[in-house]
């Protein structure tokens, strides 16, 4: 069967002869209940007779799944937040450590290196961790709950971060609320989407889905730094955190899950039986070595994204130190970094499709292993061309990982239980956020980042190697 999608507009071949049975279709996107006037067409090329299905019910599937695809970006537009936390960073850390702030900063006071990164750190793990009630929420009840409470605790999060004005505040606030907000989020809104679709369009529905929360910093990164101008650090999140809370409960009433008996598009060929699809469970997926591979992988090839996203303000202010305009627009590097690592998304999404998840893997990984081991030598040169190229490859190979790991653990383990497998897959990008951390402790200790980058290139070098070595579990 041929579906055009949005129109409900389906063609059916029939071959001559075959009255029994003309409609001996597997249903697919665009079928279900609806009314349907069919019409008989011209006899095909091959001695095969044509039946148009014009499919008149407002409400078709297809036409869903693409609301739910756009619902699950805006979502993730506004969870995306975390990746604009250098520009919140680079403010808290532009005076000594413990001196008190003035102006409309005044309650607030200067942070280290190390500390202005736990709340980041924070946030990532309790992310990471949510995404397991997310998921089991997701599965048994819909997107729907998960999606709201997230834009309920988000905002609540930002909000006391910026009442509290405290270290104690941003880790709460920012840190823990915000972490749980995200994770309960980004556990519905990827799945839900996932669902609609079939195999064939997996990667690149899941790098639309996710892209949105990587192209968040084109657009937070320069409004938080306007805010935190006019408004402060505490009036910067306060007025953050209200808009996503409003933006999210919206979207998630869009979202929802597709009928009973619904088949993608694309699942399964016409008038072909189909194979049983492999659904594990999460106690069987836990059960593979193949499970921990991808868990591995995820710490490896998310880690070295995640540290450049920590630093990315104060990177671009050491290096571009001649020009006055970028020192004072540090915001920029971060911005910059939301469009790649969007791009990176939808970009390797696409082709993981064609070329497969472990050739996508690999050649995103190389190419960010080479820029993080020159890093530190463009940083001591100065060049401020040379680092935006390189920043970019790894925020296209980090924005690369959020989109495989989501498909290459539906292409594993089934989409059924999609929700909890992921979550406990996605754990591995909550650890990832310990390597930032210890960044922090090093760049505190020796006075750069150097010693971070090339751990971090040898973690991703590791999570390359263990890409070819994995395959699908036989015995599911």
């Amino acid at each position: 069967m041929v579906n055009t999608g949005v129109w409900g507009i389906g063609f059916h071949p029939r071959h001559r002869g075959d009255s029994k049975n003309p409609h001996a279709d597997v249903p697919s996107a665009g079928s279900g209940e609806r009314d349907q006037a069919a019409e008989k067409g011209p006899p095909g090329v091959f001695g095969a007779e044509c039946t148009f299905h014009i499919f008149t019910h407002m409400n078709a599937p297809p036409f869903r799944a693409f609301a739910v695809v756009g619902a699950g970006i805006a979502i993730n537009l506004c969870l995306g937040i975390l990746y604009a936390w250098s520009v919140w960073k680079s403010a808290l850390i532009a005076g000594p450590a413990g001196e008190p702030m003035e102006g409309i900063n005044a309650g607030w006071h200067f942070l280290s290196k190390a500390q202005a990164t736990w709340a980041y750190s924070v946030c990532g793990f309790t992310f990471a961790l949510s995404m397991i009630p997310g998921g089991k929420l997701q599965d048994r009840y819909g997107p729907r709950l998960g999606c709201t409470l997230s834009g309920v605790l988000l905002g609540s999060g930002c909000a006391l971060a910026g009442w509290m004005q405290s270290y104690l505040g941003l880790i709460l606030g920012y840190g823990v609320l915000g972490g749980l907000g995200m994770g309960l989020g980004y556990a519905a809104a990827t799945p839900a989407a996932v669902a609609w679709f079939g195999p064939k369009r997996r990667g690149l529905i899941v790098g639309l889905v996710v892209g949105g929360y990587g192209a968040a910093a084109l657009y937070i990164a320069p409004l938080a730094k306007s805010l935190i101008a006019v408004h402060g650090l505490s009036g910067s999140l306060i007025g953050l955190g209200g808009l996503f809370a409003v933006v999210i409960v919206a979207a998630a009433q869009v979202l929802r899950k597709p009928p009973a008996g619904y088949v993608p598009a694309g699942s399964v060929p016409a008038n072909t039986a189909a194979p049983a699809a492999v659904q594990a469970t999460a106690k069987q997926m836990l059960a593979t070595p193949q499970y921990f591979a991808l868990l591995f992988m995820f710490i490896g090839s998310a880690q070295a994204g995640l540290l450049v996203i920590a630093n990315a303000a104060p990177i671009l202010k050491e290096t571009a130190s001649s020009v006055a305009f970028l020192v004072v627009n540090g915001w920029i590097l971060a911005s910059y970094g939301g469009l790649v690592n969007a791009s990176g998304r939808i970009g390797t999404g696409f082709y993981s499709d064609r070329v497969g998840r472990r050739n996508a893997f690999a050649l995103n990984g190389l190419a960010s292993i080479l820029c993080l081991v020159a890093l530190p030598t463009v940083m001591a040169e100065r060049h401020v061309f040379l680092l935006f190229l390189m920043v970019g490859i790894v925020y296209w190979q980090y924005g690369g990982t959020l989109s495989l790991m989501p498909a290459w653990t539906a292409d594993f383990f089934g989409s059924k239980n999609l929700g909890l497998n992921y979550g406990l897959v996605f754990l591995g990008w909550g650890i990832a956020f310990f390597i930032p951390q210890i960044a922090g402790f090093i760049e505190d200790a020796t006075g750069n980042l150097n010693g971070a980058f090339y751990l971090s290139a040898g973690l991703l070098a590791a999570a390359v190697l263990v890409s070819r070595l994995v395959s699908k579990p036989a015995n599911l």
